[in-house]
Parts: C-alpha cells; sequence; structure tokens
C-alpha cells in the first residue's frame, strides 16, 4: 500500500455486527490490520486473550489508564475498554491502516487524538433486526441485554457525528461497502497532495514563461 495509513473508526450499538465488518475486511484486505482493544469484562466463550482483547484485571486497568498508555478509552455497558497506543502505533508502522472496533465515547477521543481518523458508524437495517441479534447471542444475562438496549439509544444518536455510515442489512454488502469507503479515502489521501503538487508546477512554469515575455 502506497500513502500514509490512517486509523480506520468503526462503531455501532450492539449486535449491529460491526466486529463481524472487521474481521471479514481484515481477512480480505492485506492493507488493513487491527488494534486488539483492552477490557475489564470476562472473556466470551471462545475468546481468546492477545487475539479478541487483552483481558485485564480492573486494578491493571487502572494502572494503564495511569501511565498514559490508552490511545482512548471508555466505560461501557458497566466495563472499561480501550485502546492502547502501542497497538496503533505498530500496526501503522507496518504500513497499514489499523482497524479500531471501538464505541462511540471512545472514537471521540480518537477523532482528536488521529485527525486523520476515518469514522464509519455502523447501524442494523431495524430495531427489530438489533433485538433479534442481541437475543440470538445468549451470552449476556437479562439485565446485560437491557443496558445494551439503553445505550443503544444514545450511541445511534451519535451517528451523525461520523464520516460515513453503512447500514448492515446484508453481510456481504456492508463489508463491501466499508471496503469501498477504504479505498475511496486512500485514493484521496494519496492523489490530491499529488494533484496539487502538480497544479504548483504547471502555475510556476506559465509564471516563468509570463516573465520572459514581459
Amino acid at each position: 500500500m502506497s500513502g500514509q495509513p490512517f486509523p480506520l473508526v468503526l462503531s455501532a450499538p450492539s449486535g449491529a455486527g460491526k466486529t463481524t465488518i472487521a474481521r471479514k475486511l481484515l481477512a480480505l484486505r492485506s492493507d488493513v490490520g487491527y488494534s486488539v482493544s483492552c477490557t475489564t469484562r470476562a472473556p466470551r466463550q471462545g475468546e481468546r486473550d492477545g487475539v479478541d482483547y487483552h483481558f485485564l484485571t480492573p486494578a491493571a486497568f487502572e494502572q494503564a489508564v495511569q501511565r498514559g498508555e490508552f490511545a482512548e478509552w471508555a466505560e461501557v455497558h458497566g466495563q472499561r475498554y480501550g485502546t492502547l497506543k502501542s497497538e496503533v502505533e505498530k500496526v501503522m508502522a507496518a504500513g497499514k491502516h489499523v482497524m479500531l472496533d471501538i464505541d462511540v465515547q471512545g472514537a471521540r477521543q480518537l477523532r482528536q487524538r488521529f485527525l486523520n481518523s476515518v469514522t464509519i458508524f455502523v447501524v442494523p437495517p431495524s430495531v427489530e433486526a438489533l433485538v433479534a441479534r442481541l437475543m440470538g447471542r445468549k451470552t449476556e444475562s437479562d439485565e446485560a441485554l437491557a443496558l445494551r438496549l439503553r445505550n443503544a439509544v444514545s450511541e445511534l444518536a451519535e451517528a451523525e457525528q461520523y464520516q460515513h455510515v453503512v447500514v448492515n442489512d446484508n453481510l456481504d454488502h456492508a463489508v463491501a461497502l466499508v471496503s469501498a469507503i477504504i479505498d475511496e479515502e486512500t485514493l484521496k489521501r494519496e492523489r490530491l497532495p499529488a494533484l496539487g503538487r502538480e497544479v504548483d508546477k504547471v502555475i510556476g512554469r506559465l509564471m516563468r514563461d509570463l516573465r520572459r515575455k514581459t
């Protein structure tokens, strides 16, 4: 990949499918890497430490906060989540766009820290679909599920703060849309500065020609 890599922020209410989209994109694109987040919540079945998340105790998470190790962090659904600066820097140092699967609070912080971020908000096709996806997980208590649904209301209100909104009504289509956004942003950031330099050269030549004729 040529050009400068950028952070790619994916946010969504729980159950909208952003994590599945992120995983499919990582499998499809060699120019995208993943930033493994930290969390204080317990691992779900099948999740692996250092792959799905860095699972930290509340005390270890707080120590990392105090040491300034996070690019962003927030408390979500009663647990803490955060992105390590070292994870972001590691991926971009390899020349890859770094994908961050984070909530709206973390996205606000990332936009301030990385001004070149590309932000995408993923929404479900309907409220019914959102509820069905959350209930289909069967990984959380009724209380935790109710909390996620309440939080979804405030999270959806943040969609207008994002550069792009993708409706996940069909997974393959949603993945294709996010991939197209990456291509569009990469092209924009590579070509526009180059075009600007070419315009400057042309203007310079015209000015020299005018000076010779006068």
